[in-house]
């Protein structure tokens, strides 16, 4: 039997399969390919394409419970999912240029001055360190080409044909727009296509008829303000989550991925249409004691929850580029010193346009924050939108993710509904382990 495995995707689930199948030895050819460029030649403004994907290119922290990110668990039961947290870990210490330097919170009591308006996850979450991933990238990109796998840069995936087992792709250089596509066999396929791809997932859903599970709706706003007026809280829980749960409603809101100490805003392009995520320096040279975090609502009941998004995010445009409300402050700079790409508003009614009434409860919510942190007044900001595309999730095989009709399709990280890190490199570590069984290896 021939074992020809291509991953479509160089992101953290993509890589994490590929370093799962080579450290066991595997024979076979495995061809990953990607829209962006390796970590030699990615930029740091390219956040969305390119060797480790979104989050591992800017985002150093690796959230360790099953509760978060995805559905695991499900999948495989919560030992085997903390077993496969713990070598997408593994993985990043391996990498790391200083690897005494992670380290691990795990913060237990949640304060009393929380309570009356919000309640607080706890959870343990390993610190990589954003300044240190692009050195790992290298790293880890060396240590898979030094073992044989083959990287096709710079080109789009345009068709998968599920039947006879070919993917086809086309150059995304301008100078290339006229050469005739490419297209590759495989026998395995691992679909670990990032934000940027979850289109195409949801086309080839259609496309091959999959029976999907809708995804609630995953929308907010990016807040940022001075670190001080959150210090109490961050000395208790670093990587601090905040929730609201409105269950009649059904809409639930968190802070997401707060990012402390030189906190920076980043712009990410998706379909054409900028939202907005957040990262933090670990040397102390880029301090700008600055917190940011996403407050990410999630709407359940929505028909078409991933239509509905995209439209959201639409009305939040101004020349396709998303806006920024503040009472007082001015929108801030990277951590390279440009401006943040976004256009000030003078209210927030581009976010009553484009959510209706589900605005009101991310505008409560930071009333609710002014209360329990009473030094932030007006002394805040926020960049809109942040938004988790989640298309509807292909029905797979929990014992091995692959599609119930095509079983040498996998599908890992966003594609298959991860939100995080360290969920998705643990969904492609799992994928792996499958096919290295399969394989008899």
């Amino acid at each position: 039997m021939s074992k020809n495995i291509i991953i479509i995707g160089a992101g953290v689930a993509g890589v994490n399969a590929a370093t799962k199948l080579v450290d066991n030895n595997f024979d076979g050819k495995i061809t990953i390919i990607d829209m962006g460029k390796d970590p030699y030649r990615r930029e740091y403004s390219e956040v969305m394409e390119g060797f480790l994907g979104a989050g591992g290119w800017s985002d150093g922290k690796l959230t360790y419970h099953t509760s978060i990110g995805g559905q695991l668990s499900k999948y495989c039961g919560r030992d085997k999912a903390m077993e496969l947290f713990d070598s997408v870990i593994d993985n990043f210490k391996r990498f790391h240029p200083k690897p005494e330097e992670v380290q691990c919170s795990d913060p237990q009591a949640e304060p009393d001055f929380i309570k009356p308006y919000f309640g607080l996850r706890l959870f343990p979450v390993w610190h990589v360190g954003t300044d240190y991933l692009h050195e790992i990238g290298k790293n880890w990109y060396d240590y898979l080409v030094s073992k044989g796998v083959e990287f096709i840069w710079e080109q789009k995936v345009s068709s998968i044909n599920f039947r006879t087992n070919e993917v086809v792709f086309k150059s995304v250089k301008p100078e290339f727009a006229n050469m005739d596509d490419d297209g590759l066999f495989y026998d395995k396929l691992i679909f670990g296509v990032g934000k940027s791809g979850i289109d195409f997932g949801k086309q080839l859903a259609e496309q091959y008829n999959l029976p999907t599970e809708a995804k609630s709706v995953q929308i907010g706003v990016r807040f940022e303000a001075p670190q001080h007026h959150f210090q109490k809280l961050i000395d208790v829980s670093y990587d601090f989550k905040l929730y609201k749960k409105f269950d009649e409603e059904g809409v639930s809101l968190r802070s997401f991925c707060t990012n402390n100490n030189a906190a920076y805003v980043a712009v990410e392009e998706t379909y054409g249409d900028h939202s907005y995520n957040g990262h933090a320096k670990k040397d102390e040279s880029f301090r700008n004691d600055m917190t940011n975090f996403g407050i990410l609502m999630e709407i359940k009941g929505i028909d078409d929850p991933f239509i509905w998004s995209r439209d959201a995010v639409k009305k939040l445009q101004i020349d396709n580029t998303g806006t920024y409300y503040s009472p007082t402050r001015k929108p801030s700079t990277t951590s390279e010193g440009n401006d943040v790409s976004a256009i000030q508003v003078d209210d927030l009614n581009p976010l009553h346009d484009s959510l209706g009434e589900y605005a009101q409860y991310i505008i409560d919510f930071i009333e609710d924050m002014k209360k329990v942190f009473p030094t932030l007044k007006d002394d805040w900001g926020v960049y809109m939108p942040e938004v988790k595309y989640l298309s509807p999730e292909p029905l797979v095989d929990y014992t091995n993710l692959a599609l119930n009709t095509y079983p040498d399709v996998h599908f890992v990280g966003d594609a298959l509904s991860a939100r995080g890190i360290t969920v998705s490199g643990a969904q492609g570590t799992y994928a792996a382990e499958y096919i290295l069984k399969d394989l008899d290896i």
